[in-house]
């Protein structure tokens, strides 16, 4: 049965008729609105702001906002916690109690698909030491099988929230670099196809950029996702031109990736901080720097040198800039140098990609950026 909210079979993706054969699998996405112009919106993570995440008013004004961006799509990215890095099992509560982090997910989504937007759902693994959950180590064969067991419970309860809040595309995992690019990818396939009689609408994994190529589930999935945190140089204060070519780069890797799966590609986040070279190390992450000097212009100079190539390969589905937050007016979430773009140079830039015509829309009639899908706000058309 299909899943409710996608298009009829008959309007086929866009990058079928462009990219000769890389659909497979995609053609049941058949993104009738053309490349996901998208924007992960985070939770706020802290119980000290109760009725501002998921599903509440500021949310929903941040939804506006996002329409007014020229948005298509918003990622949700509800958490799983875990201690450490060799852990026994997933603890479902963040920030509040399971129930209500579900029953918060579920009032996003249709809040999203009230204004227009289509919803990616992502849930996450947090680790509580502050290390990367690519690095998870269970240790032994029996740790890893718990593991395993562990991982596919979480998975599974977040599948049938998206089934049934009908979510229109499920990132089955984040990250799982130990995972899913070694010997140990069969469990995960097995994980996956679970997934898939739980949740009827189309799958992707976000993989981090560096290690995609070795990522060997691809072939089960409907897109590669990548959490494209791309460094596009690697010396200090190089110019625009110099981060094109990176970007240049990245777009050919895209290309490539997309032909060798037969998948479109989606950079399930993007993202650059408001600091001096961002594009040099890209992943460092805010909260672990100190007496950082704000630079509006070094971050919309990232951006636009990744995605401008971006949107001439019909490969390319689309992006999710990372990030805003649920609630518009909270500042509390990341330093003013942080990754989000909002009220900055770099928010321009996103504004003006989502508004330009990409390869993966299909044919560029003239006239045809004037009339193009957006997500309808009340009172902004």
């Amino acid at each position: 049965m299909r899943h409710p909210l996608l298009p009829t079979l008959p309007k086929a993706v866009a990058a079928c008729a462009l990219a000769v054969s890389v659909c497979g699998p995609a053609d049941a996405i058949a993104q009738d609105r053309g490349a996901i112009r998208g924007a992960t919106i985070g939770p706020i993570e802290s119980s000290l702001h109760p009725g501002k995440g998921y599903g509440s008013e500021p949310y929903g004004r941040t939804l506006d906002e996002l329409g007014r961006w020229g948005a298509s799509w918003v990622s949700l990215t509800p958490f799983g916690r875990t201690y450490d890095l060799q852990p026994t099992g997933i603890d479902l509560t963040f920030e509040a109690p399971f129930v209500d982090n579900r029953a918060n997910v579920i009032d996003a989504i249709r809040m999203a698909h009230a204004r227009g937007f289509r919803v990616l759902l992502v849930p996450h693994l947090w680790v509580e030491t502050g290390a990367w959950r690519a690095e998870i180590d269970p240790g032994s064969e029996q740790g890893w099988q718990r593991w395993a067991e562990a991982y596919e419970d979480f998975i599974l309860t977040w599948a049938k929230v998206a089934q049934e809040a009908e979510a229109d595309m499920l990132s089955v995992g984040v990250e799982l670099r130990s995972w899913v690019t070694t010997s140990r990818a069969p469990s995960f396939v097995d994980i996956i196809r679970e997934v898939r009689r739980v949740y009827h609408g189309p799958l992707t994994y976000s993989a981090n950029w560096d290690d995609v190529v070795d990522t060997t589930i691809l072939g089960e999935l409907d897109v590669i996702g990548i959490n494209a945190f791309y460094p596009l140089t690697d010396k200090e204060n190089a110019s625009f031109e110099q981060m094109l070519q990176g970007g240049k780069k990245v777009a050919s890797q895209v290309s490539d990736l997309a032909h060798t799966w037969q998948r479109p590609v989606l950079f399930t986040e993007i993202g650059y901080t408001t600091r001096p070279d961002p594009a040099l190390r890209p992943w460092e992450w805010p909260d672990k720097m100190q007496h950082v000097r704000v630079d509006q212009r070094a971050q919309a100079l990232a951006y636009r040198a990744l995605i401008a190539p971006l949107l001439d390969v019909p490969e390319f589905m689309g992006f999710f800039v990372w990030r805003v937050y649920a609630d518009p007016d909270d500042m509390s979430q990341e330093a003013e140098w942080g990754f989000s773009p909002k009220g900055k140079l770099a928010e321009v830039v996103v504004r003006d990609a989502f508004t330009a015509h990409w390869a993966f829309d299909g044919a560029d009639e003239p006239g045809s950026v004037l009339v193009r899908w957006r997500a309808p706000v009340p009172g902004f058309l």
